[in-house]
């Protein structure tokens, strides 16, 4: 029985992480935009495009998360882990590329400017003003779908959908609340670091949920996903060393 808790723990360890880390990110993202609306235009309308975002994003839960459940769990595993493959690789990518300083970082603050400036452009202010209202809509919509794919993806290949949903909707609520507390300072967290987090952890659960689908052994069930984790930081670590353009030395010219 310690054996079966310790297995049970592990996965629910990785997949806690999976699902807020993720949700934290696109939350951030989607929070910049709401902000930047709300600040701008007014939150009356702003706001109101986040409830329907929301409300949006819910039915899609709720239509799409029960279905899910009546799939053979090894075709549902296999889909999983591919569309989670796909997922954390991009993640994984772009987040190589900003650690070894080939692609620019995420900065917030410059979405922020981006969003006011045309929010600005756009002209007065109206009491129910439809251009913040598409705006905050789009920008939470855009960024929860993705959370929302998260949230079914693993807890449904993990018969875990309350848990996930749960830790969705901390994450949402943590990140939201420190976002208004903070409101333009979005720029002061690590989302690069995250996003590198999240694409390890995704990786590592569509590595494993793939091999569920085909019917691989793993050594050790469950804990296997501790050692996918460990595997694939240090790969991503060697990636980053490896792309990391090198420092030319300097040349001394002889007077």
């Amino acid at each position: 029985m310690p054996f079966l808790a310790t297995t049970v723990s592990s996965g629910v360890l990785v997949l806690v992480g999976a699902v807020f880390l993720a949700s934290a990110v696109e939350m951030v993202e989607a929070l910049t935009i709401v902000v930047a609306v709300g600040h701008t235009r007014g939150w009356r309308s702003a706001l109101q495009g986040v409830g329907v975002a929301l409300v949006a994003l819910a039915a899609l839960v709720a239509a799409f998360g029960p279905a899910l459940v009546h799939v053979p769990l090894s075709a549902l595993r296999l889909i999983v882990g591919g569309v989670l493959l796909i997922f954390g690789m991009q993640w994984l990518r772009k987040a190589v590329l900003r650690s070894a300083g080939l692609k620019a970082k995420h900065d917030e603050d410059e979405i922020y400017r981006e969003t006011v400036a045309e929010l600005e452009a756009a002209g007065t202010t109206p009491a129910r003003d439809r251009i913040a209202f598409v705006m905050a809509f789009k920008g939470v919509f855009l960024e929860g779908l993705e959370v929302v794919i998260t949230v079914l993806t693993l807890g449904t290949s993990a018969h875990r959908l309350g848990l996930a949903t749960v830790v969705a909707a901390v994450a949402v609520v943590l990140v939201g609340g420190v976002g208004i507390a903070v409101s333009r300072q979005l720029s002061a967290v690590p989302e690069n670091a995250m996003k590198m987090t999240v694409g390890i952890l995704l990786v590592s659960y569509g590595t494993f949920w793939t091999g569920e689908g085909l019917s691989v052994k793993w050594p050790g069930n469950d804990t296997f996903l501790v050692a996918c984790v460990a595997i694939y930081a240090v790969v991503t670590w060697a990636l980053v060393v490896l792309v990391k353009p090198k420092a030319r030395p300097s040349v001394e010219v002889a007077a």
